[in-house]
């Protein structure tokens, strides 16, 4: 069975996350009301997707079932998951994008799990060595790339010129920008700070001058205020950095909701303010923002938050159906072989 031409058929490994299938199908059913042209290729439990299914009318025969009862945990190591979970909804998931029955794949599950069954099922595109979590996060000014999410913890100065070059490419196709601005995250602005990878990273990338706008060293503090356009770092890093920018954004949203809850005149001026709040927080909504690519894979895969909730899952997938209708791994792939071949550079 290969996939249609006029629909997009998206995979969803349905087992995986904190709050399991109904989060991932309730998703899918607010997908599917944004968009009529995907079809869903739900792996998991039968027995409890059905029931699930049923309850949504959105997605009234836009969905197939693919039955197992065999799931990747979120303790489980990566090398668990490829030697014994062969049967687990991840795996058939990522399987399915293999050999062309679906575009892309969306997974809320372990994470490293996701990233090691993704390299060995799908491969990874040409010169790319590891994949990257690539993200797309709010600033001052509009939006940015973050990668790595969580990927890779340890990564050599090599994988993070490669990062540099598939993020700067990457905001090209999604941001729309001629020469989006790349910076390397590092505690201090100055050339003299950092560890030797940091540094050594960023003299590679600076080699790149004609094919990277590297503008230099990026701070914590400066990753939201929009003055670089991607930021590279390790997966460790960088997860630290999105974990605590979003629980920053829940404190702030917090703060505000007891200071209008303190008095009377607060609650009437929240009244005459709140629309405006409304909109603020939207803005500070991580769950708006949920849906990271491996980037470098053979392959479309979308890792959704683990604590994703079906508005957080349903943008994960909108996310997906993006990257397919806009074909961006052929898109990269010209970009990355058109520019350089990273091996010849490193070599």
């Amino acid at each position: 069975m290969q996939r249609s031409n006029n629909t997009l058929v998206i995979a969803l490994d349905v087992m995986g996350g904190d709050h399991g299938y109904k989060s991932m199908i309730s998703g899918a059913a607010i997908a599917a009301e944004k968009n009529h042209d995907i079809h869903f290729r739900m792996f998991g439990d039968e027995t409890k997707i059905l029931p699930e299914c049923r309850r949504h009318r959105s997605l009234q025969n836009r969905y197939t079932i693919i039955h197992t009862d065999e799931i990747v945990s979120s303790n489980d190591t990566p090398a668990y998951a490829i030697r014994n979970a062969r049967r687990s909804s991840m795996r058939l998931a990522i399987e399915d994008v293999k050999v062309g029955i679906s575009h892309a794949v969306v997974s809320s599950g372990n994470t490293g799990a996701l990233m090691a069954l993704s390299k060995v099922i799908l491969r990874m595109l040409s010169s790319i060595e590891r994949p990257a979590i690539a993200g797309i996060i709010p600033t001052v000014s509009g939006k940015s790339i973050l990668l790595d999410m969580g990927a890779n913890i340890d990564c050599s100065a090599s994988i993070l010129m490669q990062f540099a070059l598939m993020g700067s490419n990457f905001a090209k196709i999604i941001l729309g920008l001629d020469s989006p601005k790349v910076a390397v995250l590092n505690v201090g602005s100055e050339e003299i700070k950092g560890s030797d990878t940091i540094k050594l990273a960023s003299q590679m990338i600076r080699e790149c001058k004609d094919l990277i706008n590297f503008v230099g060293y990026v701070e914590g503090d400066g990753i939201v205020k929009g003055s670089v356009d991607v930021i590279v770092t390790d997966g460790f890093t960088g997860n630290v950095a999105l974990k605590t920018a979003e629980g920053t954004a829940k404190l702030c949203r917090e703060f505000l909701k007891q200071s209008f809850e303190s008095s009377i005149l607060a609650k009437i001026g929240y009244l005459f303010a709140k629309k405006s709040i409304k909109n603020t927080f939207s803005r500070l909504d991580h769950r708006y923002y949920n849906g990271a690519m491996l980037l470098g894979l053979d392959g479309i895969v979308v890792k959704s938050h683990g604590s994703a909730d079906e508005i957080a899952n349903a943008n994960a997938i909108g996310v997906a159906a993006n990257l397919a209708k806009s074909k961006i791994n052929s898109l990269l792939t010209e970009a990355l072989d058109s520019s350089i071949n990273i091996h010849g550079l490193l070599e």
